[in-house]
């Protein structure tokens, strides 16, 4: 080969080098990247959280006993971790605990109000559908297990790590009652809500409905 082929050649792979190790290194970090843990967990796509909200039964709320918190056994202690130190664990940032399992470091975001606390302490782990509200909506006529594995749902997007004010804010109130006061998370509050009651079986009232239709329609997937 002549000696001018020859250094256009080398030319040549020198440039392809140059331009494909950058997308090839891309690649590889991509692939060895871990994937993001869903947050929350198991939230539907728009389309699913309109099937089941269309197919929720709508009841008036009612129950043949007197609301109890305590008729829905929490936290639970699972391999080591109450429910609370998972969701803590879960939901959290840089999050390290101790031999107990509780969290000794880390930072939340409030999905609710947009805050962000390093305190453990001053975070509150939310039933998204209340446990009141689950009372009134059928629950009251299941088993103590069954409230009990409502209660420390980790599969569902039932539990979320939220500030210990905006929890107590929605208390045990309803969509046509209450939503975040962050209006870019009221789809997802719309969805989680919907998707929990779906899965566990329970009814909307009228109002309730009403009130989750409009939430839903903002979504925008």
């Amino acid at each position: 080969m002549p000696q001018h082929a020859v250094r256009r050649t080398a030319r040549l792979r020198r440039l392809v080098a140059s331009a494909v190790a950058p997308a090839l290194l891309a690649l590889l970090v991509l692939v060895q990247a871990p994937a993001a843990a869903a947050y929350p967990p198991d939230l539907p796509s728009k389309a699913v959280a309109q099937a089941e909200l269309d197919a929720l039964p709508v009841r008036a709320e009612g129950a043949s006993a007197p609301y109890d918190r305590d008729l829905f056994p929490h936290w639970i202690t699972v391999d080591g971790c109450t429910t609370r130190e998972t969701v803590l664990q879960r939901d959290g940032d840089g999050v390290e605990v101790g031999s107990d399992c509780y969290p000794t470091t880390g930072s939340w975001y409030s999905e609710y109000d947009g805050e962000t606390r390093t305190a453990p302490a001053d975070i509150a782990i939310d039933h998204v559908v209340a446990l009141a509200e689950a009372w009134y909506s059928g629950a009251s006529e299941w088993t103590t297990a069954r409230r009990q594995d409502f209660a420390n749902d980790l599969t569902g997007p039932q539990l979320i790590a939220v500030t210990a004010e905006v929890n107590s804010s929605k208390s045990d109130k309803d969509p046509a009652e209450w939503v975040p006061p962050l209006a870019s998370k009221r789809c997802a509050y719309a969805k989680m809500w919907i998707h929990t009651k779906a899965r566990w079986d329970l009814t909307v009232d009228s109002a309730e409905k009403s009130a989750l239709q409009p939430l839903l329609d903002g979504c925008s997937y």
